[in-house]
């Protein structure tokens, strides 16, 4: 093996490393991804029952990051409270109070993920 192959060898190996470890880090979830940092869903409580409960199917979502800013932003809205699962590719939005579909829609998308069904839970 010549000086030159030894050299293109090494350079590789420092650039595919950290490439394939943020990768792993990354497909577990537990990195940060959207480029963004980790997202923090507080915890919500409403008084009373849902008055409606809508399944939300949504594209898009790569980690548990991804997940977690729909959650959040979807929970940022009165009165909801989501939870999205992240397998399934959709959130499950509690309405205690008069919420158009829309508005659900529009703060989905508007973090760039595509909300490609909305359905009433029976």
């Amino acid at each position: 093996m010549n000086v030159q192959n030894l050299v293109i060898i090494v350079v590789l190996a420092l650039i595919l490393i950290p490439a394939i470890k943020g990768m792993i880090t990354h497909m577990k979830g537990e990195g940060s991804c959207c480029g963004g940092p980790k997202e923090k869903v507080p915890k919500k409580k409403l008084p009373g029952k849902p008055q409606k409960t809508l399944i939300v199917h949504i594209d898009g979502m790569h980690c548990e990051n991804c997940k977690n800013r729909v959650e959040k932003h979807l929970n940022e809205i009165e009165p909801v409270i989501a939870k999205v699962n992240l397998a399934k590719k959709q959130a499950v939005v509690s309405l205690y109070g008069d919420v158009e579909e829309e508005k659900i829609k529009e703060t989905v998308q508007a973090l760039d993920f595509l909300v490609t069904g909305i359905e009433e839970k029976r």
